[in-house]
């Protein structure tokens, strides 16, 4: 087992991962940018390293100063949460070099997984299914000749794109074409990747996710679904929940052993989550897979038992999987609170927060670095607390969701915890009604109806 881990990341993922380290017995390294000096992880580690000014690119994502940190400190081992470094293959490649272990995949699996074209290429491999599409569009031609064939509506994809970002859809051939070489821009600068491809879009879909776990020993399991389809048009998730309400237990199998088909054979070891639309039909698709821990993982560590970021941890010090396939038990839900305004498009808000009480009770857990008279830097993700509520089923697990969010107290700025309270008393959300089509319908029925 490891010694020291240094975490590479900030915020409540970073102090999951510490708490985590410290039931193992492992001592921790943070780091910190100036701007979260303050910030609650960095009193909680063990140890804590300044990596330079606030903005991301010269702090958690200045990789020569992450590793610096960790040579200094004497770590033998790096986790990186998720966003920022967590899925970049040269990241984890030099961390090798310096013989530090990276908390995560292999830089090949993390490198083929995160192009989506090759992705998509390896599941059908595999007998994965996908999506039809284009795996490769060089040419304005060729885009309309695979629109064409396709039918529209289609989708333009980043095909190194990644957390709902160089995603377009497009209606008609004039869309297609206006948008094809805007789309390339974005994927540039956003990827340092122009190339794009194209899918035939599924209206109405469900997006269900499997997460599964592999050891450096050939054992591999997955751990059942999560239900991720309520997101904004910008495909950002704002609540999910396990199981899926839609998902069988035939379904569930049929779709787990794809997921674990997919990651052996992308030599794939740790944590990973394997991500499918699901059609009205029953019939589900791959998209991408997730190289990396969940911000929702909490879901799926309480419908099972099982301690995510240690398995991450033991995987990685080269420990067999202590766990055999898994059934879920009860229902679990997560509420992603953030610092946005709803009504104004989620636009991101800073400020002090002045007054917190943190709800509690059964089933329910709170991931959080807020604290009375914390101040909200406008440099990094707007996340400021999952509140993951869980029951016998998902009336109590909705009902426990409910009665926490009346209970919080966080006054300062705006956050998304009275549109929680509202989408949980939704009455087609209640029915379990939802696909990725229900929240920006609902959000227009609340804010512009």
């Amino acid at each position: 087992m490891f010694r020291k881990v240094l975490i590479a990341n900030r915020g409540e993922i970073a102090i999951r991962i510490i708490r985590a380290c410290k039931e193992l017995g492992i001592k921790t390294v943070a780091v910190y940018s100036e701007a979260d000096r303050n910030c609650l992880h960095a009193r909680l580690a063990d140890e804590a390293v300044c990596i330079g000014p606030a903005p991301a690119k010269d702090s958690y994502l200045n990789i020569p100063n992450i590793i610096s940190a960790a040579l200094l400190k004497g770590c033998d081992a790096i986790h990186p949460g998720y966003g920022f470094l967590a899925e970049d293959a040269t990241f984890a490649e030099i961390c090798a070099r310096y013989r530090i272990k990276f908390i995560g995949p292999p830089p090949h699996a993390i490198e083929l997984m995160g192009n989506k074209a090759k992705a998509r290429q390896l599941a059908q491999q595999v007998g994965v299914p996908v999506i039809p599409g284009r795996d490769h569009v060089e040419s304005e031609r060729e885009a309309v000749e695979a629109a064409r064939q396709l039918g529209y509506p289609v989708l333009i994809k980043a095909a190194a794109g990644g957390g709902g970002k160089g995603i377009r859809i497009v209606h008609s051939e004039q869309e297609l074409l206006r948008n094809l070489s805007i789309a390339r821009t974005e994927a540039e600068a956003a990827f340092g990747n122009g190339a794009v491809y194209l899918e035939k879009f599924l209206e109405e879909p469900r997006h269900i996710e499997f997460q599964i776990l592999a050891d450096e020993h050939g054992n591999i399991i997955h751990l059942g679904e999560r239900e991720c389809s309520l997101q904004t048009v910008r495909h950002q998730k704002l609540l999910e929940e396990a199981p899926s309400p839609a998902v069988t237990p035939s379904l569930r199998e049929r779709m787990g052993r794809a997921a674990m088909r997919l990651a052996a054979a992308a030599g794939y070891t740790n944590a990973g989550t394997v991500e499918f639309l699901l059609d009205r039909h029953g019939n589900f698709y791959f998209i991408e897979m997730n190289t990396r821990i969940q911000v929702e993982h909490p879901v799926t560590e309480m419908v099972t038992g099982i301690d995510l970021v240690k398995e991450q941890i033991r995987i990685a010090a080269g420990e067999r999987l202590s766990i055999r396939q898994v059934e879920m038990r009860g229902h679990a839900i997560e509420c992603r609170i953030t610092a946005e305004d709803p009504r104004r498009n989620f636009a991101p808000n800073t400020g002090i927060i002045n007054r917190l009480i943190l709800p509690g009770g059964p089933g329910i857990r709170l991931d959080t670095h807020l604290y009375e008279g914390y101040e909200i830097p406008p440099y990094y993700d707007a996340l400021l607390c999952k509140l993951i509520a869980h029951g016998r089923d998902r009336n109590e697990a909705i009902a426990r969701a409910q009665r926490a969010l009346s209970e919080f107290v966080l006054e300062g700025i705006r956050t998304t915890i009275p549109l929680h309270q509202r989408l949980l008393a939704h009455t087609a959300f209640r029915r379990g009604a939802i696909s990725t089509g229900f929240l920006p319908r609902f959000l227009a029925e609340e804010f512009e109806g």
